[in-house]
C-alpha cells in the first residue's frame, strides 16, 4: 500500500517498478518451471519409447526366455533371445571398472580434501577432471591399441601356468579382445567423476569435526578416515552410485575393445558384449524398421535403463540412511 501523502509521479513510478518486479519474478519462476518439467518430460518420452517399442517384441517372445536363457543369438538361425550373455558383460566390464576407479578416485578426493594445499588443489583437479573430457571413442582405441596390448605382454609369461592349474578360468594366450582391458580403461574415466564429487563431499564436512579430532590427539590421516569420511560418506555413497551408472551406459569403450562376441561368462579375460555394444551393432544395420530383430535394441535398451534405475535407488536409499546433518 502507497503513502497518500506522495505525490502522483512517485506512486506512478513506484507502482511500474512493482510490476516489472513481478513480470521478472514471474518470468524467472516460469523459466525452471520448464526446465524441471523439460528433465521430467524427457524421462517419460524416453519410457514411453522403450516400453512401447518392446511391448511388440514381447508378445512375440516370453519375458521368462528373455530373462533365463543364456543363448542371444537374434541375427541367427534359429534366432535366440536371452538378454543374459549382454547383461553378464555389462556387469563384468562395470566391475572391473569400479575395481580400478573406486579405490583410485577415493584416495585422490582424501588427498585433495585433506593434504594437498589450496594452491596444488586448483592445479590438480582441474587437470584430473580433463580426463572427463576426453571422447569415449579415443578411450576406447586407448584401451585396444595400448592397454590390450600391455596386458597381453604381462600375462604372457603366467598364462600357460595358469591355464595349466585352472584352464576354465585363464586360457593360456589373452585374446586381442577381452573385457579386462576395457574394464580398465572405464575405471579411468570415471575417475575423474568419484574424486570430484567425493572431494566435495568432505570438503563439504564442518571444521569443527576436524579441530575436535586433531585437538584428541588424532593425526591428520587418522581425521581424514575416521572422521571425514564417514560424515561424508552420503556423498561418496553417491559418487560411486553415478560411477556404476557411468560404467554400465558406457558404449565405445566396450564396443571396440570388448568384442562383440555374446558370451555368457563372468570372466573379464574372455570376449563378450554388452548391451550398449548390441546396441550400435544393430542400429548400424540394414535391418527392417518393425522386425523382431529391430525390436530387440529397444528390449535391450529396457534392460539397461532398469539396471541403472535399480543403482540410482539403492544410492537414493544410501544417501538417506547415511545422510549427515550439521
Amino acid at each position: 500500500m502507497t503513502d497518500p501523502s506522495l505525490p502522483s509521479s512517485k506512486v506512478a513510478q513506484y507502482t511500474q517498478k512493482k510490476a516489472t518486479r513481478e513480470l521478472q519474478e514471474w518470468l524467472i519462476q516460469a523459466v525452471l518451471f520448464l526446465a524441471g518439467f523439460s528433465c521430467v518430460a524427457t524421462t517419460i518420452a524416453i519410457m514411453y519409447i522403450l516400453i512401447s517399442e518392446s511391448v511388440f517384441f514381447f508378445q512375440q517372445i516370453s519375458i521368462w526366455e528373455f530373462l533365463t536363457s543364456t543363448d542371444w543369438s537374434p541375427l541367427f538361425d534359429p534366432p535366440g533371445y536371452g538378454i543374459l550373455p549382454l547383461v553378464s558383460g555389462t556387469l563384468t566390464t562395470t566391475l572391473v571398472a569400479l575395481f580400478v576407479a573406486v579405490p583410485m578416485g577415493t584416495i585422490a578426493a582424501i588427498y585433495l580434501s585433506e593434504f594437498a594445499s589450496a594452491k596444488l588443489r586448483e592445479v590438480v583437479k582441474p587437470i584430473l577432471e580433463l580426463l572427463a573430457g576426453i571422447p569415449t571413442v579415443v578411450y576406447g582405441y586407448f584401451a585396444l591399441l595400448f592397454v590390450t596390448p600391455a596386458l597381453q605382454w604381462l600375462y604372457a609369461p603366467m598364462g600357460p601356468f595358469l591355464s595349466g592349474r585352472f584352464p576354465d578360468l585363464f586360457p593360456v594366450e589373452l585374446s586381442g579382445f577381452n573385457m579386462l582391458g576395457p574394464g580398465i580403461v572405464m575405471g579411468l574415466m570415471i575417475t575423474p567423476l568419484i574424486s570430484s564429487i567425493s572431494e566435495d563431499a568432505m570438503r563439504a564436512v564442518p571444521i569443527g569435526l576436524r579441530e575436535g579430532s586433531y585437538a584428541m590427539g588424532a593425526t591428520r590421516l587418522q581425521t581424514a578416515l575416521r572422521v571425514v569420511f564417514p560424515s561424508a560418506i552420503s556423498g561418496i555413497s553417491a559418487a560411486y552410485i553415478l560411477g556404476i551408472s557411468r560404467a554400465v551406459g558406457e558404449t565405445m569403450i566396450v564396443a571396440i575393445a570388448a568384442g562383440l562376441q555374446p558370451t555368457f561368462t563372468f570372466n573379464p579375460l574372455e570376449s563378450a558384449a554388452t548391451i550398449t555394444a548390441y546396441i550400435v551393432q544393430v542400429s548400424l544395420g540394414d535391418l527392417p524398421y518393425g522386425s523382431i530383430e529391430y525390436q530387440t535394441i529397444f528390449a535391450a535398451g529396457l534392460t539397461l535403463v532398469i539396471v541403472t534405475l535399480v543403482f540410482n535407488i539403492i544410492g537414493y536409499f544410501l544417501s538417506r540412511r547415511f545422510r549427515e546433518t550439521y
